[in-house]
């Protein structure tokens, strides 16, 4: 199922829908969403990755339930050369540790799937948080953007039998279109 697609305007469709479900993180040997929508759309992906530990955010610490370090995984998106997307994730430590994911490369299906086979399986849903907000100056400045511009802001809770295991935070530049679905009744 070909979800994501450059439309005539070249903006990538990013499918809340169906981007995290295995099949999809997995596709072709992608490491991860990105990494597949990307590819799926007739780009090229490139991401560089740092992993630290460090203390997370008042409010990051508060969601994850910890009080001292997280693995941090902060990655600048690449289409080509252009940076199209920054991209934070917090994960407490023993379940990167479990899940084996302070290594810059986490393989095919990227960290969810490790999480997965490490008994942290997100299950069928993610809740994710959409604001538009002034890029700060760095962010302006690694995105290519003028300074003050909007950027997306996307806050992204990935849990686990009720703990939550992850919380990434994405900015994104020019070029993308958000697809969600709600139910209805």
């Amino acid at each position: 199922m070909a979800s994501n697609r450059i439309d005539d305007s070249g903006v990538i469709l990013r499918d809340a829908r169906t981007r995290y479900t295995t099949d999809q993180r997995e596709e072709n040997g992608a490491h991860g969403a990105f990494d597949a929508e990307l590819r799926r759309s007739g780009r090229t992906p490139r991401t560089e990755v740092t992993v630290s530990r460090a203390a997370a955010p008042a409010d990051v610490a508060q969601l994850l339930g910890v009080d001292g370090d997280v693995v941090v995984r902060a990655r600048e998106m690449f289409d080509g050369e252009r940076v199209i997307q920054l991209v934070t994730t917090y994960i407490p430590v023993d379940v990167a540790e479990a899940a084996g994911i302070e290594q810059v490369d986490t393989g095919v299906g990227g960290i969810i799937s490790r999480m997965k086979e490490a008994g942290f399986d997100q299950g069928d849903t993610a809740v994710e948080d959409i604001e538009l907000r002034p890029a700060t100056s760095e962010e302006s400045e690694r995105l290519g953007l003028p300074e003050g511009a909007d950027v997306l802001t996307i806050n992204h809770l990935g849990t686990a039998d009720g703990r939550v295991v992850e919380v990434t935070q994405h900015v994104l530049g020019k070029g993308w279109k958000l697809r969600y679905a709600a139910p209805l009744a």
